[in-house]
């Protein structure tokens, strides 16, 4: 990697691939890159002086990224295999590299906090960065959200040889990070386009553990059900929420509106803990957050401090609008466990008013596998609005629609809309609490529907 003097990144506009393109252009390299569609996220990019191209047209390319010996291609397996940008990168040998192998470079340059989990990661790695960022240790970060602390998705230090990444288990993308220590939320089975079984997906993460160094630590969440492999010197941590483990939370409780609890460690004990982002779930998170924070170097009053003072993440519990008569959120659940627990932290927020969500399933494939388990979740909800299913890198499949998880939803108020029918109908509902969900572009509905009630409200 030391050899390129400039990046071009295929899929720039992603959120782990606009961290590694920061990451580059901060550290002085040409930074440049190619995505399908505009975003705030591009925009951004493009205003910190990276420049970005939204048509694939070879031509497009700016001149100086078109020489192989030093420039290297960086790749997201979102960008399909007829990309004719790739193409002309395979065709005329320049060195292409998943974001996973770049990501492994650096971990093997520094110490690599790496946390996995089919859910629960991308806020578990904010959160543990926030911590340590904040502290006498510091740390740098490639996140997965926008840190509403920060605004970005990166965060460096001159200080630190720690580095916090989320380690994505898609594509069996974890199996080229190289962690000092590591995490894993959850192991519930997800992208069976990839692992075709649940087994396999489970060997996935076994197999991550392997990789842990000597020296280091596994922080793994009670109850999953893996077996790690971990070589001799790496030591095995358990956490939960508040059903013990190594590290765990006790005493939770709720003061005017705020999630207090007592952190456990091995051998001490944090007392009264206020949680910055009240939501449940986050209390679970958190405890894996401060158990690698404590395990780093971090004081008791730095972590005290530091959750107290963590105001989350862009679409993960986001309160978009309030007013006296309708809460409105986002959320980025898309899978089954993910709304599962989301719905369920809402309903302890809000325990007597009516819950409306609006979900866009993300992906055919998991669609199809999950389909079961999206209704289940969904009926927790007291209406649901179905959005059509996002398709990302897939093509249709036949036979698998938004009418798959419907049919199954045990809800009397739940109704099928499009994207563009949704604003009118949300003009006819008695809405109370109203919830986005989904990982696809129903983001881009978010600020649409803000205005829709802002206006309903008047």
């Amino acid at each position: 990697m030391n050899k390129f003097t400039q990046y071009y990144f295929l899929g720039i506009g992603g959120i782990g691939m606009s961290a590694l393109a920061r990451y580059f252009h901060t550290k002085g390299f040409q930074v440049a890159g190619y995505d399908r569609t505009e975003t705030k996220l591009t925009s951004d990019l493009k205003s910190e002086g990276i420049s970005v191209c939204f048509n694939e047209d070879v031509n497009e390319i700016p001149a100086r990224y078109k020489k192989p010996g030093n420039t290297l291609v960086v790749l997201t397996p979102a960008i399909p295999q007829d990309n004719l940008q790739l193409k002309y990168f395979q065709e005329n040998n320049f060195t292409i590299q998943k974001r996973a192998q770049v990501l492994g470079d650096i971990t093997r340059q520094s110490k690599g906090i790496c946390i996995s989990g089919t859910h629960g990661k991308t806020t578990t790695s904010t959160i543990t960065a926030h911590l340590l960022y904040q502290s006498q240790v510091s740390c740098n970060a490639f996140l997965g959200g926008i840190a509403n602390n920060y605004n970005t998705n990166l965060l460096l230090s001159a200080e630190s040889n720690l580095v916090v990444i989320e380690a994505d288990e898609y594509d069996r993308s974890f199996h080229q990070l190289s962690p000092y220590m590591a995490v894993i939320t959850s192991a519930d089975p997800d992208h069976l386009d990839i692992y075709e079984t649940a087994a396999a997906f489970r060997e996935s993460f076994e197999y991550f553990t392997s990789l842990i160094r000597t020296g280091g630590a596994l922080i793994m969440r009670k109850g999953i059900d893996i077996q790690p492999r971990l070589q001799k010197g790496v030591k095995l941590y358990t956490y939960s929420m508040n059903d013990g483990g190594d590290f765990c939370a006790e005493n939770i409780r709720t003061v005017k509106g705020e999630i207090h609890f007592d952190f456990v460690t091995p051998t001490d004990r944090i007392n009264d803990v206020r949680l910055g982002v009240p939501v449940q779930i986050n209390v679970e998170n958190s405890v894996a957050a401060m158990a690698l924070a404590w395990l780093n170097g971090v004081t008791a009053e730095e972590i005290r401090t530091g959750i107290s003072s963590f105001s989350g993440i862009y679409r993960r519990f986001n309160v978009v609008y309030k007013s006296d008569k309708i809460v409105f959120m986002d959320d980025y659940a898309h899978h089954p466990s993910e709304l599962k627990a989301s719905i369920s932290s809402i309903r302890n927020l809000y325990p007597d008013r009516k819950i409306t969500g609006i979900f866009q399933p993300h992906l055919y494939s998991r669609t199809r596998d999950f389909a079961p388990a999206f209704a289940e979740a969904l009926s927790q909800l007291d209406e649901l609005i179905l959005l059509d299913i996002y398709p990302a890198r897939e093509l249709p499949i036949e036979g698998v629609d938004s009418e798959l998880i419907l049919r199954d939803v045990k809800l009397k108020n739940k109704t099928l809309c499009s994207k563009e029918n949704l604003l009118p109908l949300l003009k006819d509902k008695e809405l109370d609490v109203l919830v986005t969900f989904g990982a696809g572009d129903i983001d881009k509905l978010v600020p649409l529907i803000k205005e829709e009630l802002k206006s309903i409200n008047k």
